[in-house]
């Protein structure tokens, strides 16, 4: 089941373009019964159609990332930091047990599908990582899936390796969403990832992969992000991009990134620079 956040409610889908409103209440994503609850909500509940517009499907959760899961984005790393000396420490990290996790950013620096995410004034190469997107309980269980856009700057990572922090975090440097996809079974190894970046009326590059690309399993990268965290009130954890535009791409102003994940929908922003 998909569950969607509009701006006074939660809505839990139980048939294309209807739902359940689920009356407003704390820490909603967190509980370790979603799935349940869900299920008994929508069998109990009253069915109105979707509201028009919805937002990021998070709620106070921190926002955190895994890097170099896939051989692409390995290479990709390795390239464009070679001349800063770090090119050897992504092909170690790919090889190595414990994977690469980082603090992406915080809820309020999020968007959902429809606002626009941003690139950095001081930046000349930004691309979008389309991930797919892991809710997770405060007990480290996988809730559900989204659609995640990991806005990164390529120049400022590729110039110094301890530059990510700023290449990675700034306002609106993260999308998630339409929604969520709540359910008790994993994901398919055959489930596709779409990105279309649209220039007007062309589209200026279109790429995909699937999950039978990644090197790491999902629940692996989330013992690793828990074995000396606690997250009282649970986590997003974007789980790393298979698609990498070559090093000639870079972002416009008003580019409009599509990021689309099979069974979950399609994350649509505009691109905007900050003024």
């Amino acid at each position: 089941m998909l569950l969607y956040r509009a701006a006074s409610a939660w809505w839990v889908e139980t048939a294309p373009g209807v739902g359940v409103e689920i009356p407003a209440a704390n820490s909603l994503t967190t509980r370790e019964d979603l799935f349940e609850y869900l299920e008994r909500v929508g069998r109990e509940g009253v069915s109105k159609p979707l509201p028009q517009g919805f937002l990021a499907p998070l709620e106070e959760q921190e926002v955190w990332a895994a890097g170099v899961t896939y051989f692409r984005s390995r290479a990709a790393r390795m390239s464009e930091s070679e001349s800063a000396g770090g090119g050897d420490f992504y092909d170690r990290v790919y090889t190595a047990e414990r994977p690469e996790l980082f603090f992406k950013t915080t809820a309020h620096r999020v968007v959902g599908s429809g606002a626009a995410v941003r690139i950095r004034r001081d930046s000349k190469w930004n691309v979008p990582e389309p991930e797919l997107t892991l809710l997770v309980s405060p007990g480290g269980k996988i809730l559900g899936y989204t659609v995640g856009n990991d806005m990164s700057s390529r120049d400022l990572e590729g110039a110094n390796p301890l530059y990510l922090p700023q290449a990675k975090t700034y306002d609106k440097c993260c999308a998630l969403g339409p929604g969520i996809l709540i359910t008790r079974d994993p994901l398919p190894p055959s489930t596709k990832i779409d990105l279309k970046i649209r220039r007007g009326p062309e589209i200026a590059f279109q790429s995909s992969t699937t999950l039978a690309e990644m090197k790491r399993g999902l629940e692996e990268l989330v013992g690793f992000l828990y074995r000396e965290s606690s997250f009282p009130k649970g986590c997003i954890l974007l789980t790393g991009t298979g698609i990498v535009p070559p090093d000639s791409f870079t972002l416009a102003v008003g580019d409009l990134v599509e990021i689309s994940i099979d069974g979950i929908g399609v994350l649509t922003n505009p691109v905007e620079q900050a003024k």
